[in-house]
């Protein structure tokens, strides 16, 4: 195993079982990063407490062993019963030789795999996607990633919203205008303008309103010819949605949807299975459930809404029905919704319904990834100069157009078509870590100059420190996977710092995946490219007079560039070679 602090927490577990007679498998040592040696262990005072002895003792006791002398050149025990643990520069080069030669880059597999569906994304038929997708999309793409290279099967569900009763308007508002013009008008990406023309009829003719509601019956009926048209709409909705996804790199495809319609035949089932277990109640005319220990501001019992008082059924049924189908169909253990804070609220009261009625029975749960908004310079919500919300199209275009002319700038000898190129994965690569750099939970102000910047916990900057290193690999003639078999001798305190930084890549990502923040990656990655700036400042790799040291120090540029790609490509960005 490569990660340093996994192995210590096992030989560690081996000393304490030692000196307390107690199985090695019911001792749980925290092994963590230390300011004061190169690690700090703690569970000396859970095991004292448990014998009724000195924690100090057992401490020493574990120490005198003599097991981790092997691996650590002092060992201290400091406070109550902490153990200050410095680590042999043999034994992390050891380790990172391991890692070295290791395709995931001593990352370890999930103890457990699970089948986990991810719920994210979800736009609007006939609305264009903006900004306000982005985190959901961007969050979303991430945790699959993560999932899978930890060996997770994941499922992808795109929840886009497809129908309801605008349906009736949309179809109306297409007949109107003629099927062909409404596919052109559609095709060229103009959804929202068509939407806001269907809208505006809608209220200002009685006529087109109640040809819109009687469109709604029918479709709802299962008219063959309104189920024509709606998946018309359907279909040239995601032909736009598709293109943002490929520009972004995203992993969401058609084979991802499942809209709110898929869900339309399951909503009598849902109320049928809560009434046979007599959780379903009427209240003031609708049928309703009432989740223990949520109130209204009256300190009132609150109901969840599953068919209202004129028969209709709302997010509350879909969202069950999707319960349902994910745990029963899906064989899910793990369900993951990337939406939005403000829907907090509403996502707890449907798992505390599909708790009680035991679709959301253990080992399966369901988990809110919350996050926060994308604000503009006046910290409210991000709008184009005339007010509007922001495409997420355009958002692109000017990201990519930013961004090429920064390469541009910072490499004029470079071809006009690589620069391009660079420019594309750099302006959406910066878009995508803005958004994944900062805590999901908090907003954030969407700064063109700050996320574009080559320096700082960007994009930019881990992309540029990769491609710095391809290019010693280019100057010095050596094939980078010529030096992965080298173990490097780690003789200078910033070679072991960047081993050290290296080596924490697997207990990075799984604490990502523990918290599904995708941000503890990113602050990982930015301190990786720190360290890495620090070693190559300090120890020279091509300089003439160090040839003794330059396969030692090759070996740690290449596994540093690729710790950097691997973790890039986990947060969906590209890493160029060349910038």
């Amino acid at each position: 195993m490569a990660d340093p602090l996994f192995t210590i927490a096992a030989t560690l577990r081996a000393a304490f079982a030692k000196v307390t007679g107690l199985p090695a498998d019911s001792i749980d040592p925290v092994v963590r990063p230390s300011d004061r040696a190169d690690a700090q262990a703690n569970g000396a005072l859970a095991l004292a407490q448990q014998l009724g002895k000195n924690p100090r003792e057992v401490a020493a006791a574990a120490v005198a062993t003599g097991l981790l002398a092997e691996s650590c050149s002092t060992v201290e025990v400091a406070g109550p019963g902490f153990i200050n643990l410095t680590f042999k520069p043999e034994f992390l080069a050891a380790q990172l030789a391991e890692a070295a030669t290791d395709p995931r880059l001593g990352v370890r597999s999930a103890a457990q795999q699970r089948t986990v569906v991810i719920d994210y994304s979800h736009p609007n038929v006939a609305k264009e996607m903006h900004v306000g997708h982005l985190r959901t999309t961007m969050i979303g793409d991430s945790l699959v990633r993560l999932l899978r290279f930890v060996g997770h099967r994941t499922i992808l569900e795109n929840h886009i919203g497809d129908w309801g009763r605008q349906f009736g308007m949309l179809i109306e508002h297409l007949l109107d205008v003629g099927e062909t013009e409404a596919v052109h008008q559609l095709s060229v990406s103009d959804l929202n303008t068509f939407y806001r023309e269907a809208s505006e009829k809608f209220e200002g003719s009685e006529e087109f309103k109640d040809r819109a509601r009687q469109r709604v019956v029918e479709l709802q009926s299962g008219d063959p010819e309104t189920l024509g048209f709606w998946r018309l709409l359907v279909d040239e909705s995601m032909r736009h949605f598709n293109g943002v996804y490929s520009r972004l790199g995203v992993l969401l495809s058609n084979d991802d949807l499942m809209g709110e319609s898929a869900y339309n035949d399951m909503l009598p089932i849902v109320i049928a299975r809560l009434r046979e277990q007599g959780l379903l109640v009427e209240s003031q005319g609708a049928e309703v459930v009432f989740p223990e220990g949520f109130i209204n501001r009256e300190g009132e019992p609150l109901p969840l809404i599953v068919r209202n008082s004129v028969g209709g059924f709302g997010y509350a049924a879909t969202d069950l029905a999707c319960i349902i189908d994910r745990v029963e169909r899906l064989h899910a253990d793990l369900l993951l919704y990337v939406v939005g804070a403000p829907q907090a609220h509403h996502l707890n009261m449907v798992f505390a319904v599909a708790r009680m009625a035991g679709w959301l029975a253990p080992p399966v749960e369901a988990v809110h990834v919350a996050f926060g908004n994308v604000l503009g310079d006046d910290r409210k919500m991000f709008k184009s100069r005339s007010g509007e919300t922001v495409k997420l199209s355009d958002l692109l275009d000017e990201a990519v157009e930013r961004a090429t002319a920064a390469v541009r700038e910072k490499n004029d000898e470079m071809p006009p078509a690589e620069q391009a190129e660079v420019g594309r994965m750099v302006g959406i690569g910066a878009i995508k870590y803005a958004d994944l750099s900062t805590d999901r939970i908090k907003d954030y102000v969407f700064d063109w100059e700050r996320m574009l910047s080559f320096d700082g916990n960007t994009a930019p900057y881990l992309q540029y420190a990769h491609a710095r290193i391809c290019s010693i690999f280019r100057r010095a003639q050596v094939d980078r996977a010529s030096v992965r078999a080298v173990v490097p001798s780690l003789a200078e305190p910033q070679e072991k710092a960047l081993a050290l930084a290296l080596l924490q890549f697997d207990s990075t990502v799984h604490d990502t995946l523990d918290k599904f923040s995708p941000h503890r990656l990113c602050t990982y990655l930015f301190e990786l490219a720190q360290a890495f700036t620090s070693f190559y400042e300090a120890c020279p790799v091509l300089k003439e007079g160090y040839e003794a040291t330059r396969e030692s120090r090759l070996a740690l540029c290449d596994i540093t560039a690729r710790t950097l790609s691997k973790g890039l490509e986990l947060l969906g960005i590209e890493a160029p070679e060349r910038m």
